[in-house]
């Protein structure tokens, strides 16, 4: 890497704001090299002549295109910024446009240039205005200008990529596609025929270009709508579209959130949209120069302050109760859910030997500032030396609830010991293996009936599925996955969980990613150092994904009684990712939330997977998998984007040439 005297005056800016020892995290970060380098493959990606020829063509056959109109809020726009600008929207593949152009300059110095364009192009319109009205009463002007079905937002100094109104107009004419979930905004339930129905706010993926608008880099490749992602960060930004009923429901651009204007409007529609379209190809380059927030995120703190603002009105206007709070990474917030009540929670442990990983995980979950709870011990063939250490934490001895196997006939009260924590709650440890004796069957580890068995005897209005080689770090973690889950959207919350040498083991699961589990589901991000936030900071955020580990999780019980609970066709593998698929299914978000973190020691129950028999059985699961869940292995996990890689897990672009 080329230093240069900016670099070095933004390296003096980052090492300022984070601190020595955080600065050289991020630093080593960035200096990893790109798996596959950007530009070059953004070369290969980009459409060519021939497939804007085949577009063109392609539109003029449409008798329902929709008018696209492109608004841009103007004020003393640099000319070579302003020409490249127009010149990326007149060089559009799609014809059927407006450019609505309201300028705010004090002088006539861009009139003269822009009514010499507009006379070339009728499509273009332009309005001087009186007096500069800001960014978002200049934006307002524009639209007022509109006339078209969609409202397109263009920044002055950014650029179209010539594709880009044939991929919006082509989807909007679209209106179904073949698509694993979600389409649908999660803060609405969609009425009639909603595959029909129209796309009420679309966006891209986006680049940045260098100031001569040349060099492409730094791709920013989204998710479907992500809802707890957008509350923790504004990811759509550009390319925004939005139908104009939408715009005209969500009220206008408002000046008091200035500097985050655009994520205060894109939230409001949200809020009244029920169906979002992602396009997942870079359409939007956001040029880069000294004074843009794109080169300089500290140039503007006032706009992370308004971004602040902007979460904290739409949580109110959506009857949150929450705190937002603004993290080290400009632009990047943190949103922590208060507690409204204390229901009783119930934390179902599966244990066979290992009394030693046991106590400290019940040690860690005995320091959690949130006291209702009750923990479950499920016995599952062990020594005498542990029951010795249940002994110790549960003396008295009694029936269990009544139990039924799945695909069982007969009841079974099963054995329990019964005891109480040093702060008061309930502990029960629950025998499956004598439980399973008495049908005859002594089977080994079952996860999901493992599970199963300890959510029958539980009592808890909310479940924590918990395996006996967590440590929980810090206080807030129950009342932290508490604050999230309660809200009546969210069915799972998951955590963050490191090795023991604080690399990360899990950070969310991506589903039909590759690594040892043939292309079914992968976790995010392990083995990178827990310190590390990964690309744009996805580890280190709140945010949605398709599913979560169950070695550490927190669900309703309403719905994993709805859900059947763990799949008992899946012993060991994936049990917790068709669970997570399973609650999607019904509609619930599955929340990965980091500040919930935890030491994972990995398995010590379990065992690995080197006997015939294991293998066979693996096997058996990747096939149940492959046939459950065959829309979202074929038509891609919608929190993940198409061009990233599924063989690898820190959001590497896929190298498909």
């Amino acid at each position: 890497m080329k230093l240069t005297v900016k670099k070095i005056i933004k390296g003096y800016r980052y090492l300022k704001h984070y601190g020595p020892r955080e600065f050289l995290v991020r630093m080593k970060e960035k200096m990893q090299p790109e798996t596959v380098p950007y530009e070059p493959w953004y070369e290969r990606h980009r459409a060519d002549e021939k497939q804007l020829e085949a577009q063109r063509k392609a539109a003029l056959s449409w008798r329902d295109g929709p008018l696209l109109s492109v608004v841009v809020p103007l004020y003393r726009t640099p000319e070579p910024f302003l020409r490249a600008m127009i010149a990326s929207v007149t060089a559009q593949s799609y014809q059927k446009w407006e450019l609505c152009l309201a300028d705010g300059s004090p002088d006539n110095e861009l009139s003269q240039i822009i009514q010499a364009v507009a006379k070339e192009d009728g499509r273009i319109i332009y309005r001087k205005l009186d007096g500069n009205l800001g960014i978002a009463g200049n934006t307002n002007a524009a639209i007022a200008m509109a006339q078209g079905d969609y409202i397109a937002f263009l920044d002055h100094d950014d650029l179209l990529a010539p594709d880009a109104l044939y991929e919006a107009a082509f989807l909007i004419r679209e209106k179904k596609r073949k698509k694993a979930q979600p389409e649908a905004s999660p803060l609405h339930k969609a009425s009639g025929d909603f595959g029909e129905a129209p796309y009420d706010l679309i966006y891209t993926d986006e680049d940045k270009v260098d100031a001569q608008g040349q060099r492409h880099f730094q791709p920013h490749f989204k998710p479907d709508i992500n809802i707890d992602l957008l509350r923790s960060n504004n990811y759509i930004t550009h390319f925004l579209i939005v139908r104009k009923e939408i715009l005209e429901k969500a009220g206008p651009v408002r000046s008091e959130f200035e500097g985050a204007q655009d994520y205060d409007l894109i939230l409001r529609c949200v809020e009244q949209s029920q169906k979002i379209g992602h396009i997942p190809r870079i359409l939007y380059h956001w040029r880069t120069h000294e004074l843009s927030t794109s080169d300089n995120p500290f140039s503007k703190q006032y706009a992370v302050d308004a971004g602040k603002r902007a979460i904290e009105a739409h949580l109110a206007r959506m009857g949150q109760a929450a705190f937002v709070s603004e993290t080290k990474d400009m632009g990047f917030y943190k949103v922590r859910y208060q507690i409204t009540e204390k229901p009783l929670i119930s934390v179902i442990i599966p244990n066979r030997n290992e009394a030693e990983s046991l106590k400290k995980c019940l040690d860690s979950l005995q320091k959690s500032d949130y006291t209702n709870y009750e923990v479950i011990i499920v016995e599952n063939n062990s020594n005498e030396d542990t029951f010795r250490f249940y002994q110790s934490l549960a003396a008295e001895e009694k029936t269990g609830r009544a139990y039924r196997p799945a695909g069982g006939d007969v009841e079974i009260m099963p054995f329990t010991r019964e005891g109480k924590l040093p702060g008061g709650q309930r502990i029960c440890v629950a025998d499956y293996t004598k439980t399973c004796s008495s049908t005859g069957k002594k089977e080994g580890f079952h996860y999901s009936r493992l599970n199963n068995f300890g959510v029958s005897q539980a009592r808890g209005s909310y479940l924590v599925l918990m395996n006996n080689d967590i440590e929980l770090i810090g206080e807030e973690s129950l009342s932290v996955m508490l604050g999230s889950c309660s809200r009546s959207e969210v069915g799972v919350v998951g955590a963050k969980l490191c090795y023991p040498d604080h690399t990360i083991q899990h950070a969310g699961i991506i589903v039909g990613m590759g690594g040892n589990a043939r292309g079914i589901a992968d976790n995010l991000f392990a083995g990178m150092p827990g310190a590390q936030g990964g690309y744009l900071h996805k580890a280190s955020l709140q945010m949605d994904y398709s599913a979560v580990t169950a070695a550490l999780l927190m669900t309703k019980t309403e719905v994993y009684h709805a859900v059947g609970g763990l799949t008992e066709a899946l012993a060991v593998a994936f049990n917790d990712v068709d669970y997570c698929l399973k609650v999607r299914e019904l509609g619930y978000l599955v929340v990965y939330n980091p500040d919930v973190l935890a030491i994972h020691y990995e398995s010590k129950s379990r065992g690995l997977e080197d006997s015939p028999e294991k293998v066979e059985r693996f096997q058996r699961e990747i096939e149940y998998m492959r046939t459950r869940w065959i829309s979202i292995l074929k038509y891609g996990d919608p929190y993940y984007n198409p061009n990233l890689s599924n063989i690898y897990n820190n959001y590497t672009i896929k190298d498909n040439r």
